[in-house]
């Protein structure tokens, strides 16, 4: 699947999510002293209203207990100041806050996530109103004002502007047990900003003359396997190679996340591999595997370990203390920060065990990070035309660009060019972002699961660059279509009805109900179809419709999607009815050659479930012929195959970065 379409389709999940009318309940006044408890339950709206002062900033706590809600924060004037939803599900803290302009009435809404969230209670409290920060400074310390207390977890901040920290801050704990505060001086392990690193270790060998990025990597790591494509280091380096990730891999083959997962690991599990998810170049799709692989070349070109050469060409000569690769689980590394993830019970360990470098493993902290950003502008390591490489955009075969550079991605935030990456392992969060024309960088890391490190460094380059930024375009509201005056008959509509797959396991329902079209998406709510044409369909609530080809007065057998500029293809599905599957042909043995792991598929209470002796039990769901769903991630799509006396002989499994790994029927 293109990037495209990966776009299209969360566009398409979105646009399905339409909710129910809420009601709405108001709750009274919140007062700073007292904290309300409430319970929500589906289709509820629940207000409050503060009293505020003009040039104040309020900090509040809604505490979640078994019901995953949303917080959407109204001015003086009932005009929507922002939207609030944590990635922390049912339990744990939802925090936010209003700034304020005038003195008046601010209005508080609580709600549920979607119509699906169960009854369940909350406590929602005012922790904190004070003057509005003024100084940049006060306004950084200010936006991470939620974490800055001692019995949660919290993060690290440095801020980078013409050759130097202008400023630096740590918030929170590092260690809950021991009562250790997080400074800028804390060490983390950040995850996938690690990435950079290995991208510029090979560029620095490559400028020693010792490998070329478009060197095959067969000839420096020969087991990998030959899938009769070219791998070059270059495909590896940008996600264009094909391979398929190591972490789904792994869980695939039964392991968990946080088990003690090394280097050796996972160089077996690549060479075990029989396919590419595509041809190297065709597509982007991001892929831990190539930079495991990166750093192994580096190992076994430069005769060091990747740790010990980043060490002596990156982190010396940067004068970076207090940084190392960390491949070895069991190494002692002082002043480090442990990771949590908040339960509903407060907060756990996230426990985290690699022993793997180059797609991540990087211990850091923020000081360090930030004479790593010094060197893009005024290279001691490497030198211009490194920097410039490790920044140049990819480009696929078909001459496109996809916004990935070596180990980063470049952009525009706000008419500002952006080179920026982020990370996330166990319950770290961490982001580095650069801006190279404005001489500015900032770097967030964090020990809490629940924290969004590129939307607080964002905030935090609006603080120092809004003169420097573009003014959004308001652009005019299209005017709405009219579809009252469009009338078809009721064999054209039956002839639109039925089901329409836009990729793999996602598939859309038309259905007719009293001359009228409406759509449901898997897993998603209804949505209305509105003609525009004889053959077009406005999607009620977004900037979208769809189109029936029209097949000589029989059942059409093309939809097309046009949203966002572009048109995904979403043929007819043959008609099929889940509850007429015979679930028993596919129970048995299916082993993979290529993880070395077998799964039992069996009837458990009239449903189709797959075991594995290291995995929790997944259920299957048929959606087409021959097809199933996943309950679980690394399991999303279930595809069988027969042999040629047409009984089940395998099956395919896919998931995001894992597409089409065979099992086969073993009984």
């Amino acid at each position: 699947m293109n990037p495209l379409k990966i776009t299209l389709i969360v566009l398409l999940i979105s646009l399905f999510q339409v909710g129910t009318i809420q009601a709405q309940i108001q709750k009274g006044k919140l007062v700073k002293e007292n904290a309300v408890s409430a319970e929500i339950a589906p289709g509820e709206k629940h207000q409050y209203t503060v009293d505020l002062k003009k040039d104040q900033f309020a900090f509040f706590k809604l505490m979640q207990e078994g019901v995953d809600l949303k917080v959407t924060t109204y001015d003086t004037e009932g005009n929507e100041i922002q939207e609030f939803d944590s990635p922390n599900g049912k339990f744990g803290p939802e925090l936010f806050s209003i700034k304020t302009e005038k003195k008046g009435k601010y209005i508080i809404e609580v709600y549920p996530f979607d119509e699906k969230e169960p009854k369940g209670p909350y406590t929602l409290q005012i922790k904190h109103i004070k003057p509005r920060a003024t100084t940049p400074e006060e306004q950084v310390d200010e936006l991470f004002l939620p974490w800055d207390n001692t019995d949660s977890p919290g993060a690290s901040v440095a801020v980078v502007k013409d050759g130097k920290i202008v400023h630096k801050n740590g918030y929170g704990m590092a260690n809950l047990e021991y009562d250790i505060p997080n400074t800028p001086s804390t060490i983390f392990h950040i995850a996938s900003v690690s990435k950079q690193f290995t991208a510029f270790s090979i560029l620095l060998l490559e400028k020693q003359g010792k490998l070329s990025l478009d060197d095959d990597v067969r000839k420096h790591i020969p087991e990998v396997p030959d899938f009769g494509k070219t791998i070059t280091l270059r495909h590896l380096a940008n996600h264009t190679s094909g391979m398929r990730d190591q972490w789904n891999l792994l869980a695939m083959a039964g392991w968990r996340l946080d088990d003690v997962i090394t280097k050796e690991h996972v160089l077996k599990l690549v060479s075990k591999q029989k396919e590419l998810n595509f041809n190297p170049g065709d597509e982007y799709l991001y892929c831990n595997t190539g930079f495991t692989l990166l750093a192994e070349v580096v190992a076994r070109v430069s005769g060091k370990s990747f740790a010990e050469f980043t060490e002596t060409n990156i982190f010396e000569p940067l004068g970076m203390k207090n940084t190392l690769f960390y491949d070895d689980h069991e190494k002692i590394v002082k002043n480090r920060a442990y990771s949590y993830q908040s339960g509903n019970r407060g907060f756990k360990k996230s426990v985290l065990s690699y022993a793997n470098v180059g797609a991540t493993s990087l211990f850091t902290t923020v000081e360090d990070l930030s004479l790593w950003t010094l060197n893009f502008g005024n290279p001691k390591v490497g030198d211009t035309e490194v920097v410039k490489k490790l920044n140049t955009l990819a480009v696929l075969n078909n001459g496109t660009n996809f916004g990935g550079a070596l180990g980063q991605f470049v952009g525009d935030y706000k008419g500002l060019k952006e080179i920026s990456h982020g990370g996330a392992d166990a319950g770290y969060r961490t982001f580095l972002t650069r801006f190279p024309d404005e001489n500015f960088a900032v770097v967030v890391f964090s020990n809490s699961a629940e924290f969004n490190p590129g939307g607080l460094a964002h905030n935090i380059v609006d603080i120092y660059l809004k003169d420097k930024m573009e003014e959004p375009v308001k652009k005019e509201p299209a005017p709405e279509e009219k579809t009252e005056e469009v009338a078809i008959d009721a064999k054209t509509l039956s002839n639109y009805t039925g089901d329409f797959e836009l990729q793999p396991g996602f598939i859309i329902k038309v259905v007719e109900n009293d001359g009228k079209l409406s759509a449901q998406a898997t897993g998603q709510p209804t949505v209305a179809l509105n003609p525009i044409t004889a053959t077009e369909f406005k999607v009620e609530g977004v900037d979208a419709k769809v189109e029936f080809i029209p097949n000589n007065g029989k059942k059409v057998q093309l939809m097309k999607l046009h949203q966002g500029g572009q048109i995904m293809d979403a043929p007819r599905l043959k008609a099929f009815d889940p509850e007429k599957v015979n679930l028993s042909e596919f129970t048995g043995s299916f082993h993979s050659e290529e993880l070395s792991t077998t799964y039992e598929f069996v009837l458990e209470e009239g449903k189709l479930v797959a075991k594995h002796q290291r995995s929790s039990d997944i259920n299957l769901t048929a959606v087409k012929e021959d097809t199933f769903t996943g309950s679980i991630w690394f399991f999303r799509q279930v595809e069988f195959f027969r042999g040629e006396d047409g009984k089940i002989a395998g099956c395919k499994v896919s998931n995001g970065r894992v597409r089409n790994l065979e099992f086969v029927l073993v009984e």
